[in-house]
């Protein structure tokens, strides 16, 4: 009977033993921002956390401009149309430091006399789409180019066309390249021409309409000085309009 006894307590010390060491381990996972399963649709998706991160990425500030949608929004019949979220857009995390270095910096365009507004307004910081807020560009493709004045690391780009209304503008490109003549080291970061009617190659990204969040784009940290915006036209007509550009980034080591 003692043997039994003896054995009966060894087998319990032995399972809190392993009680402990397994609890042990599935805290120190997630202090370390290890794996985590969660249930979708009754499939596991295995979520990494960002804590180990965190003190390497920060929430970049985005301020947006109020919603000024006018009227009742026209049904618009474009191809390739990305939904609508229907909710508000995640944060963007990006490298401590990065701040919108396009902030007042010079702009030039294809259309050097604007049918409406000035050049400039694509980055004097007025986002709110009201009159007086955007400049009108020519019809067919044009394209605005920001000069940030040296190399910068960029992560994030920010760009309103125009949100009064809703519209889908076509042809939407986004350039950088090392000279204003956009000869070295040219590249693209986002392209939804599909069909290349722009002469800038075949795109893969969707069109996506209007809205005053703006077109957020991943730069994914690209070194450059140049960023030129192309466009040719909207589901509203042939002529361009600009808003505001914002590049989030900081010079480049």
């Amino acid at each position: 009977m003692k043997k039994v006894n003896i054995s009966l307590k060894v087998g319990v010390l032995i399972l809190l033993a392993l009680c402990l060491i397994v609890s042990s381990c599935k805290k120190e996972e997630g202090a370390t921002g290890g794996p985590k399963t969660e249930k979708n649709g009754g499939k596991d998706v295995v979520k990494v956390t960002t804590e180990k991160v965190s003190d390497e990425l920060v929430v970049l500030p985005f301020v947006l401009p109020a919603l000024v949608l006018e009227g009742t929004p026209p049904k618009i019949d474009v191809p390739n149309l990305e939904k609508p979220l229907g909710k508000a857009r995640p944060s963007f995390y990006a490298p401590k430091g990065c701040v919108n270095v396009s902030a007042g910096k010079p702009v030039v365009s294809s259309d050097e006399d604007p049918i409406v507004g000035e050049i400039e307004f694509v980055t004097d910081g007025d986002k709110a789409g009201a009159d007086g807020s955007f400049v009108e560009l020519g019809p067919f493709k044009q394209h605005v180019t920001v000069d940030l004045g040296l190399p910068h690391e960029i992560y994030a780009i920010l760009l309103w066309h125009f949100h009064k209304e809703a519209r889908v503008y076509f042809d939407v490109v986004v350039q950088i390249a090392d000279d204003a003549d956009f000869i070295t080291n040219v590249r693209t970061i986002f392209n939804n021409d599909h069909d290349n009617s722009a002469g800038l190659g075949i795109g893969k990204d969707m069109h996506y309409m209007e809205s005053s969040e703006g077109k957020l784009i991943d730069a994914e940290g690209v070194v450059a000085q140049f960023i030129r915006f192309y466009s040719s036209g909207s589901s509203a007509n042939d002529l361009n309009h600009y808003i505001e550009a914002e590049v989030w980034g900081k010079p480049a080591k």
